[in-house]
């Protein structure tokens, strides 16, 4: 686990609370570590300024202008507003080494980090749409 400790308060519910607070495929994201299919989710087009937040619980993780065309069709950022909103989580699912990345309030699945774009812009934040919940700039 990589991060800053998050010092804000804890959302802990039981799975079933999750289950009627979230439409059925943000559950199977958020809280089974699904993902959405790429170019399907609200957001990996979205070019409007604003906010992204964690779907499951609203604490807010990205801003629009560390947002970029990975071309993946996910929603790709540069780097989160600050380290401690995010934990990451060494996953070797699928037969691979990755970087999970879940919400440090709720602990919903976000999606993964990459190292694959230039240092000097940061890492590519790669998102499920389906875990975020955007608020545009007034």
């Amino acid at each position: 686990m990589i991060t800053e400790e998050y010092k804000g308060e804890k959302v802990e519910k039981s799975d079933q609370e999750w289950k009627s607070s979230l439409s059925d495929q943000a559950y199977t994201v958020l809280r089974k570590k699904g993902t959405e299919r790429a170019f399907t989710g609200a957001y990996w087009d979205e070019k409007r300024p604003g906010v992204y937040c964690c779907g499951g619980c609203g604490l807010p993780l990205f801003t629009s202008d560390e947002k970029f065309d990975s071309g993946t069709g996910w929603p790709s950022y540069y780097k989160p507003i600050s380290k401690n909103r995010v934990i990451e989580i060494v996953d070797t699912s699928h037969g691979m080494i990755r970087r999970e990345v879940v919400c440090a309030k709720c602990n919903g699945h976000l999606g993964h980090v990459f190292d694959d774009v230039p240092k000097s812009k940061g890492e590519r934040y790669c998102m499920n749409s389906i875990s975020l919940k955007f608020t545009p700039d007034k």
